[in-house]
């Protein structure tokens, strides 16, 4: 042993017995990639961004959902640097970026009219970004040829943006927000000018392209499908403000309020106050739809109006009820009444029934036969019935 080793407790004489060092601290959970603190912005009078706050995991796939004017574009255009907050922080790897400009953020931005250059070919507009940044020709060519491969335009380099078709263009313009390999890809409506069937085999191929990649997407659009087809997440945004963000699966089953509940899909809702509460369920008389019993919500004023929401596709209609109700009388709602509309959608029939108390209700009842077997028609009279863990209870 070398004069300047040291020296063990195994080789004193005195050692004592050898004690295990204590566990390492488990190691701090990484902050987000993107955060969004306290952000105003105002146009004018106009206030489109209300003091928002988010936070954008690395590697996630986020929507950015709500009407037409509600400030979500906004909040991407301040992503992207082309607006500037009046106040709060933009914080990318925990750095303020505020004050950077757009070309100094490692982001890129695919516009909803995808802005193509005519004049270019298919490969000059991939490749254009590139060759600002002053890359040599043979790895232009490399990136070009790897990023058409990727979005499946092989071989359609040399095409001028006005030969290809409308799907074929979003294409090119993904390849070129994606050939500088940003941190971040911030998508505007990205598939708003595709026809449904483009749209929804073009949302399958963008999810398949971020996950390849494992790169972080923030997509702004109004198209609720789209939003649960491809996000991790959803931000419901509403006058500037949001409302919710959650993953797509609770945001529709667990809305936080009625608003959210009505914007995001179809449901049924209906007023009343608490009358009765056993075995972790309430009954609720509500004003025009009899007695309903619902889960007890976490907490709730025992005088408080309360709203019952139950999705269409929970609630099914048939001429007497449920055929079977082992668990007694709260087993199963019964809503009675007449149906008053039916609308043939191919893979469901919307069902509209007006029910004896007065409220209308929704049922969206799969067609499980070729034929009308399993239907019902106008003016029939049916049970619309549905059971009390699919219903969610809100505060009015």
């Amino acid at each position: 042993m070398a004069d300047d080793a040291p020296t063990t407790a195994a080789e004193t004489s005195d050692a004592q017995p050898a004690v295990a060092p204590p566990p390492a601290a488990a190691p701090a959970e990484q902050g987000p990639l993107l955060r969004i603190s306290s952000v105003t912005k105002r146009f004018g009078g106009y206030l489109a961004v209300d003091n928002l706050s988010l936070d954008i995991r690395a590697g996630e796939f986020f929507a950015l959902l709500g009407p037409s004017g509600c400030g979500k574009t906004t909040l991407l255009r301040m992503i992207a640097g082309f607006e500037t907050p009046d106040s709060g922080e933009i914080l990318f790897n925990g750095e303020n970026i505020v004050e950077a400009l757009p070309h100094q953020r490692p982001f890129n931005m695919m516009f909803q009219n995808y802005a193509l250059f005519p004049h270019l070919s298919v490969e000059g507009n991939v490749g254009f970004g590139l060759k600002r940044l002053g890359m040599q020709k043979a790895d232009i060519k490399e990136t070009v040829d790897r990023m058409l491969a990727l979005v499946q335009l092989d071989g359609l380099g040399k095409r001028k943006p006005d030969q290809l078709s409308g799907g074929q263009r979003q294409r090119v313009a993904l390849a070129r927000s994606l050939a500088l390999r940003p941190k971040i890809l911030l998508l505007d409506e990205p598939m708003a000018a595709l026809d449904k069937k483009l749209r929804e085999s073009t949302q399958r191929e963008l999810l398949e392209l971020q996950r390849k990649l494992d790169m972080t997407f923030i997509i702004v659009t109004h198209d609720q499908d789209e939003a649960m087809t491809v996000a991790d997440r959803i931000g419901v945004m509403d006058h500037g403000r949001l409302e919710q963000v959650a993953p797509p699966r609770q945001l529709y089953e667990a809305p936080n309020s009625r608003w959210v509940a009505e914007f995001v899909g179809d449901v049924n809702v209906f007023e009343g106050k608490v009358t009765g509460e056993e075995h972790g369920r309430i009954t609720i008389e509500t004003r025009d739809a009899g007695v309903i019993v619902a889960p007890k919500p976490a907490q709730h004023k025992d005088d408080a109006t309360l709203l019952v929401a139950i999705r269409p596709e929970k609630v099914k209609i048939s001429q007497r009820g449920p055929v079977t109700d082992l668990g007694g009388a709260a087993a199963f709602n019964r809503l009675a009444g007449v149906v008053t509309d039916v609308g043939y959608l191919g893979n469901a029939t919307i069902y509209t029934v007006k029910l004896d108390a007065g409220a209308t209700v929704r049922a969206n009842v799969p067609n499980a036969t070729r034929l009308d077997a399993d239907s019902y028609h106008t003016g029939q009279r049916v049970v619309a019935w549905f059971v009390p863990a699919d219903c969610v209870v809100l505060e009015h």
